[in-house]
């Protein structure tokens, strides 16, 4: 039987719940529609750290940080010795390529990959121009990509300033397109498609900006238990503070501008496939597409992610498999427990390719399925842990030992913390066990004789912002060589 190429296509920052499959009454999404009607969904799938680096870590592994050794962010952290996706890929007899952002360390280290084509939003000071910044200045806009002022780590907005080919989802697009028809046709092709959108910066095309000119979308919600700021865990007075400048009336301009990133990438995407169609590849071809993590996006009056509520962990998950395949039936929804170390044992299954090393990740496809998922981001002040068995979503914040528990089902939007109910002791028991099997760590100081202890609350301190959220400036001159373990726009613990 030939073995079938494989397209994994991931996006940056995109919430599960913003998408038109979803239910989401304004968001514009007609590609990945078709693609979920034409695949399997897997509507519970997690980020089991949502924070860039760390749950890419995860996809191109297989294992969550116990074994990656990274839930905090570290930006020179290289990658374990363990085999990666596309070396396990490409030992088997694939041609393995990814177009987009890696997010690793060097930024050079191809992880397995035969090419790799960088977009890594504007960070040559970690080593050198990537191929976006190369192309730019191949179109005459040398140094120029974030001369539109806008923020990787924050809501400001207004549309792109360049000519639209020239947009780095426009460029990621195309340069995946041409790798689909440079591919050596002797050999089945692994190809990462990883869009840097919708990620700010908020620059999106006038076009798209231009749809959505008239869009009201839902306001959102924010419980009662948020609304006293100061009795917020840490984590969440970090967020509150870093983007205490996100003013109410801000939301609709955040949310318009969010949007037509989501869809630009949802309309460029459609080449993708148009491409593999016309190839001749299309039929034969597994498409998985994710997110690293999503954005609260305003929800309880919070932003971005690090935390455990749904718009900021559970991310869009569809499965396409090859034409026929009785494992993914078209229109089907599989509601099984995900996570990101899922993707890497799902494709090598495709694939009929078995990996060098132990997975924590299992294939989707398959028939083990897991009754807890528990998930882990950060070690310091801002930590925060969640278990949840579907339905059930246990939050923990050492700092404090505070517990927040939401039943799903009731309450999809997690408005009522329900973690004091006699009712739900059970089930509070039972995930904060969870907690405390798969502890590892600084974890295991926070718990005592088998239970949750945490540690005192520390006071919240705040902090300066003096570098705008890591601000990119003019990048031509590339900037020096500096500090590549320097963390920007992270909201501090």
């Amino acid at each position: 039987m030939k073995r079938p190429n494989i397209m994994l296509v991931t996006v940056d920052q995109w919430p599960a719940s913003l998408m038109g499959y979803a239910g989401h009454p304004t968001v514009l999404t007609p590609t990945l529609d078709q693609l979920a009607r034409n695949g399997v969904c897997f509507p519970n799938t997690y980020s089991e750290c949502p924070i860039c680096i760390p749950a890419r870590r995860t996809m191109m592994t297989g294992n969550t940080a116990r074994i990656h050794g990274d839930r905090s962010f570290d930006p020179v952290a290289r990658m374990p010795d363990s085999p990666t996706l596309a070396a396990t890929l490409g030992a088997a007899g694939y041609q393995t390529t990814a177009v987009g952002k890696l997010h690793v360390y060097p930024p050079r280290d191809r992880i397995g990959f035969d090419d790799v084509h960088l977009a890594e939003e504007g960070r040559p000071h970690l080593g050198g121009y990537d191929d976006y910044d190369l192309y730019l200045a191949d179109q005459g806009f040398p140094g120029q990509g974030f001369n539109h002022g806008m923020n990787n780590n924050d809501y400001l907005w207004r549309p792109f300033h360049l000519p639209e080919p020239c947009h780095v989802t426009n460029w990621t697009t195309w340069k995946m397109c041409r790798e689909i028809k440079r591919r050596d046709p002797t050999r089945p092709g692994f190809w990462h498609l990883s869009y840097t959108a919708p990620h700010p910066p908020l620059a999106p095309l006038q076009a798209y900006l231009d749809i959505y000119r008239d869009a009201e979308p839902p306001v959102p919600p924010i419980a009662d238990w948020a609304r006293d700021e100061a009795a917020l865990p840490y984590a969440l007075r970090s967020i509150t503070d870093y983007w205490a400048h996100v003013k109410p009336h801000h939301l609709r301009g955040i949310q318009r501008a969010f949007m037509a990133l989501c869809t630009h990438i949802d309309h460029q995407f459609r080449l993708v496939l148009g491409t593999l169609r016309e190839e001749g590849l299309l039929d034969n071809t597994v498409v998985l597409f994710t997110a690293d993590h999503g954005d609260m996006l305003g929800t309880h009056g919070l932003w971005a992610k690090r935390i455990f509520y749904e718009d900021s962990a559970r991310v869009p998950t569809i499965l396409l498999g090859p034409a026929g395949d009785a494992r993914t039936r078209p229109g089907s929804v599989d509601r099984r427990l995900v996570q990101l170390a899922d993707v890497m044992p799902t494709l090598l299954d495709f694939a009929g390719v078995t990996s060098a090393a132990p997975m924590e990740g299992l294939s989707m496809i398959g028939e083990a399925k897991r009754k807890v998922l528990t998930a882990a981001c950060r070690d310091d002040a801002s930590a925060t842990r969640m278990a949840t068995d579907g339905r059930h979503k246990l939050i923990w914040y050492p700092n404090g030992n505070m517990i927040q528990l939401f039943d799903l089902q009731e309450d999809p939007q997690e408005m009522q913390d329900r973690a004091g109910e006699l009712a739900l002791a059970e089930v509070r028991a039972k995930l904060e066990a969870a907690l405390v099997a798969d502890a590892w760590g600084v974890d295991t100081g926070w718990i005592r004789d088998g239970k949750l202890v945490g540690t005192p609350a520390r006071p919240f301190q705040g902090q300066t912002n003096r570098g705008l959220s890591g601000q990119r400036g003019f990048h031509f001159p590339p900037p020096p060589q500096a500090g590549a373990d320097v963390v920007v726009g992270t909201p501090g613990g």
